[in-house]
């Protein structure tokens, strides 16, 4: 990969979901389909205790959807507090790992523990480098997307700790670019419910207040979840891929750049400077042109989000294949029962990679569960049948065949056998009595309980 060529790429969230697949191969193809060194940067999250699983499936999840294989360049102080000081060896490493690589990903964790680190690291030199030279595709997801702006959110204080709401010091990639920012993924996060979760879990007071603390020739940057901003630094191009926005926002006035536009660098900072129409007309080219509904994540996700109204989210799949399967079960097909329950088991394998915690695996897998439950009551009670209600038929009429057998009524004896039969019985008559048999039509093989009369 040569300088001049690179790419910038801000994620909102799902940046390890099948919605991102699609994204992640082109990014991919960008490097002429080879990267000589993809390298994931945990940082994020190396303080966190699950820091090598989250590492391993991100691994998987780029190996086994995108065709990548890569590294990760460890947090080096996770775990032996002594190692990152400046010249450090480890540290050393991961500087060069990072400055040679054609592909950089960073994603989910603490946006003020990120920052921390990569000041510590020097890191935060180097990917400012990277974009400056238009070195490579570096991708920048979720909270690591946080820290890309001149001002950074420290969500993990502000949402789960309940800290006054205040502006770190972030990365500002971007002002190289000239954009002034502060960038906000999950921007439309509606996870709360009967509250406001919106802009990375501010919500509009939050908000409103860090807004006021912003310059006057600043904005925020906000990125939708399951939606990407592209920056080509060679073309100087600005393309906003997926379902979502991009949204720049000054003084409380938000423009909106949909999913599909692509628009010149100069104008992204006209509307960030304020300069710019607040309606802007951006055209939008086709859906199918950008993300389509299941990120091109392969032939059983397809199928799965298919039958799931072509859910983007986990989320919004199992809540598709719960209303197929409950419309199945009304209808007794147990066919397409069957079907919705092996499909769902694809999406929720499809979605295991994702490194975002709590993303509904668990609930998932107590639907899918529920679903087969349902599924084996209905087999059990398809099992007893025809044969426990016709025993309870059968075993009076051959009753009043024998008698009428005895009282040499042989005429309508017979008449009794053509009418079992016409419902796929078959009498045989032995000198101890009569047996009968269950002969489906699928299989006429199959032996049903007999009676003996």
């Amino acid at each position: 990969m040569n300088a001049g060529n690179g790419l910038l790429v801000l994620m909102g969230s799902g940046e390890t979901s099948p919605t991102m697949v699609t994204l992640h191969r082109d990014l991919v193809a960008h490097l002429g389909g080879d990267a000589d060194a993809a390298v994931i940067l945990e940082t994020p999250y190396g303080f966190q205790v699950n820091r090598d699983d989250i590492s391993s499936r991100a691994r998987e999840y780029f190996r086994r959807s995108v065709g990548l294989a890569t590294v990760v360049a460890p947090d080096t102080q996770a775990g032996a507090p002594s190692i990152g000081a400046p010249g450090d060896g480890d540290a050393d490493k991961v500087r060069d790992l990072v400055r040679r690589a054609d592909w950089v990903f960073s994603g989910p964790g603490s946006p003020s523990y990120a920052l921390n680190r990569w000041h510590t690291l020097r890191l935060g030199e180097i990917l400012r480098e990277r974009v400056a030279r238009g070195y490579g595709v570096t991708v920048m997801a979720s909270a690591a997307a946080c820290t890309v702006g001149f001002a950074a959110l420290p969500v993990y204080e502000v949402y789960k700790a309940g800290h006054p709401p205040a502006w770190l010091t972030g990365l500002d990639l971007l002002g190289a670019l000239g954009l002034p920012v502060a960038v906000i993924p999950h921007y439309d996060n509606a996870e709360g419910g009967t509250h406001d979760t919106r802009f990375c879990y501010l919500g509009e007071p939050r908000l409103s207040a860090l807004e006021q603390e912003l310059p006057d020739e600043s904005a925020i940057l906000g990125i939708d979840e399951h939606t990407a901003v592209i920056v080509d630094l060679s073309t100087s191009l600005v393309r906003v891929w997926g379902r979502g926005f991009m949204t720049i926002r000054r003084q409380g006035a938000s423009t909106l750049v949909p999913g599909g536009t692509t628009l010149p660098l100069e104008q992204l900072r006209d509307l960030v400077a304020g300069t710019e129409p607040a309606v802007v007309p951006l055209p939008r080219r086709p859906a199918d042109a950008d993300a389509d509904a299941d990120g091109g994540v392969g032939a059983a996700h397809r199928a799965a989000t298919a039958g799931a109204g072509g859910a983007a989210t986990l989320q919004e799949a199992v809540a598709a294949a719960e209303l197929r399967f409950d419309s199945a079960q009304g209808a007794r097909d147990a066919g397409t029962m069957a079907e919705v329950a092996v499909e769902l088991e694809s999406v929720i394998a499809a979605w295991s990679a994702d490194m975002e915690e709590d993303q509904g695996g668990e609930w998932a897998r107590t639907v899918l569960h529920g679903m087969i439950r349902r599924l084996a009551q209905a087999a059990g009670r398809g099992l007893r049948e025809p044969e426990h209600t016709l025993g309870r038929i059968l075993v009076p009429l051959l009753g009043l065949r024998r008698r009428l057998r005895a009282d040499g009524a042989y005429d309508l004896a017979d008449e009794v056998r053509e009418a079992v039969a016409a419902g796929g019985v078959r009498l045989h008559d032995t000198p101890e009595g009569s047996e009968w048999r269950w002969e489906e039509e699928t299989d006429p093989q199959q032996t049903g309980s007999r009676s003996q009369a």
